[in-house]
């Protein structure tokens, strides 16, 4: 009797297991190419596309570099500060924050939010720790979309499956393929390795039966035919920063070719142009030799010299000038941050009011990309409690103002509010609207804590100190803290 012997789920990648992945990674090698173009872009090593008319052979390995797409990038994320995540009814929020130091969230958060503007979206995945304790926090990782991608339901706007390539390193035996699959479901997380014969070999299942896939997509520029992002890196500014790298490098042939002005000699003998044993003189010796005592010819004429006018690169530089015109209206930037000047400088309030598109943005990406956060975190709490949170508790992104105002500016709003009422002296939220950072306000209920405890105590040694002491009862003496003590 031959006995048939069952697959392990445990070692083996089911049939529809291993459809989706194919699907998954066909969908993720798909999109590479333009992500990696972006990311080029960012860098300044994209290839110039040269249109062949102006640029001699001799030069085609000359590269010129314009680094606009990367300041126009920066200058949005740099606007995208997150300082702390929060229960919005103003509870306690120690257990957010535990999740959030354990990730080094308030760090890692720049990473996120300058890949998904460079390349139009970036994902947090969440799963369980790994420190092999119960109360161990849970796992929140930052992934490229170069090595990751999402399908998506647009009906329940929510993810079905996700799929993450990555590099095995040194966590498992990788069978001589350095390479690691990590497919999120709904119900599990499974990582597998590629074997010898050219399969997959399952090494854990995380089953964690949330009913969701512990992945959050955060989009940039997102519409309603295309929620997975685009870049802001849009055609219009890669096309105009090759125009600007092709004319730079048009400068740069120019100043090879045309730089030292071409001179002329009419009437010379030929003597001239040899030195004293007869021998003709190179076209360097000639042009930058002393050409200026010149015989006299047979007539007793005297050669004419002269230059022509070199070339002047003012002309390219004005177009240049255009472009950065140009590139500062695609990203919203002030004209300055691009290296567009004026004679005449602008002044403060002028540039507040070139700054007002890109402060918008940054307010629009802040609300857009401080959702991903708040979702990332309820799986967080979801995966650490095994249950989700209650829907009625909403979590808060707190972000640092993207504008920039004087402190003076910020202080005179917020003493006006707190003096018509409309705000307390003690809240918080005045202390955040003049400006303060989370740590900053922390330390402010500490100190007010403290000092209302001590003004407390001086209350009650005063009333001691009034009260009569009864005939023959012993004198008590209150209890002082001592000055290490926290009030």
């Amino acid at each position: 009797m031959t006995l048939s012997i069952p697959e392990l789920p445990l070692l083996n990648l089911s049939d529809d297991e291993l459809a989706l992945i194919q699907v998954l990674r066909q969908d993720m090698l798909s999109d590479r190419w333009r992500l990696q173009l972006r990311d080029a872009y960012f860098n300044g090593e994209q290839l110039v596309r040269d249109l062949g008319i102006s640029i001699p052979p001799q030069l085609k390995g000359l590269h010129t570099v314009i680094g606009w797409p990367r300041i126009g990038v920066e200058s949005l994320e740099e606007r995208l500060d997150l300082e702390a995540l929060r229960w919005a009814d103003g509870s306690d929020s120690s257990d957010l924050q535990e999740i959030v130091d354990a990730n080094d969230l308030l760090d890692e958060s720049s990473l996120a939010h300058l890949d998904a503007l460079t390349y139009g979206r970036e994902y947090l995945a969440v799963g369980s720790g790994d420190c092999g304790t119960d109360d161990c926090p849970p796992l929140i990782s930052i992934e490229s979309p170069l090595d990751m991608t999402l399908m998506w339901d647009a009906r329940l706007r929510m993810g079905t499956a996700a799929l993450r390539e990555c590099a095995a390193g040194d966590l498992y035996d990788a069978g001589g393929d350095d390479r690691m699959l990590v497919l999120y479901l709904p119900d599990q997380t499974i990582h597998a390795v590629p074997t010898t014969s050219g399969g997959w070999e399952v090494v854990d299942r995380d089953v964690h039966q949330l009913g969701v896939v512990p992945v959050v997509r955060m989009a940039n520029r997102q519409r309603t035919a295309d929620r997975v992002g685009k870049s802001e890196i849009t055609p219009d500014v890669m096309s105009i920063t090759d125009a600007a790298c092709r004319r730079l490098m048009g400068i740069e042939v120019a100043s090879e070719f045309f730089g030292a002005p071409q001179r002329y000699i009419l009437g010379a003998s030929e003597s001239a142009f040899q030195d004293a044993e007869g021998n003709a003189k190179s076209a360097w010796e000639t042009y930058i030799g002393r050409v200026l005592a010149l015989e006299r010819d047979e007539d007793g004429n005297v050669p004419t010299v002269g230059q022509f006018s070199a070339h002047d690169p003012s002309g390219q530089t004005k177009i240049i000038d255009l472009y950065a015109r140009i590139m500062a209206s695609q990203f919203g930037l002030p004209p300055h941050m691009l290296g567009y000047t004026t004679d005449n400088p602008a002044s403060a309030d002028a540039i507040r009011s070139t700054e007002a598109k890109l402060v918008k943005r940054a307010e629009r990406r802040s609300r857009r990309f401080g959702a991903a956060w708040q979702q990332a975190m309820r799986l967080a709490l979801w995966v650490r409690d095994g249950e989700p949170p209650d829907k009625s508790r909403r979590i808060e992104c707190v972000w640092r103002n993207p504008a920039t105002p004087t402190i003076a500016a910020q202080t005179d709003a917020v003493v006006k509010l707190v003096q018509a009422n409309i705000l307390p002296a003690d809240s918080d939220v005045a202390l955040e609207m003049a400006g303060l950072t989370e740590g900053q306000r922390q330390r402010v209920a500490a100190d007010r804590r403290r000092s209302t405890a001590g003004a407390g105590l001086l209350d009650r040694l005063a009333q001691l100190d009034a009260s009569p002491v009864s005939s023959g009862a012993p004198d008590v003496a209150p209890e002082v803290p001592s000055a290490g003590d926290d009030f």
